[in-house]
């Protein structure tokens, strides 16, 4: 899949460079003006109005497929590859397949409560209180 991408890219600047060269290689609607001065000669390669079609017929042509390459490029570029391309990514697709491959317990342990410890006999209520506090010697 990358390299179908790298293709792709390179085909698709290429395209761009070829457009630009094509449309710098065009003659203007001015361009007539500028024949009397020696200039026009260089048009009668492609005939009279040859070159001007040529051009504009590739130019026409190589913009459909940069068109073509584009949306190419960002169908691929939309769908994300299956593995995992930074180092972050792959560490956390590790850590998640080592947590589903430690079995969990199938049941919880339980352990018994212990029973509480037998403690000193309880106080009556009445014999000690805050209000009443037992009397001190001095």
């Amino acid at each position: 899949m990358s390299t179908l991408r790298g293709i792709i890219l390179a085909v698709h600047l290429l395209l761009a460079l070829m457009i630009i060269f094509l449309v710098l290689m065009q003659r203007g609607k001015g361009a007539e003006a500028g024949a009397g001065f020696g200039s026009g000669a260089s048009g009668t390669v492609f005939g009279a109005r040859g070159a001007s079609t040529l051009f504009s017929k590739l130019t026409g042509v190589f913009a459909a497929l940069f068109f073509c390459t584009s949306l190419t490029l960002a169908y691929l570029g939309s769908h994300a590859p299956a593995e995992p391309t930074s180092v972050l990514e792959r560490a956390a697709k590790a850590a998640a397949a080592k947590q589903t491959a430690t079995p969990a317990p199938s049941a919880p342990v339980v352990t018994p409560a212990p029973a509480p410890a037998a403690s000193a006999p309880a106080m009556a209520p009445d014999s000690v209180t805050e209000s009443n506090p037992a009397p001190v010697n001095k």
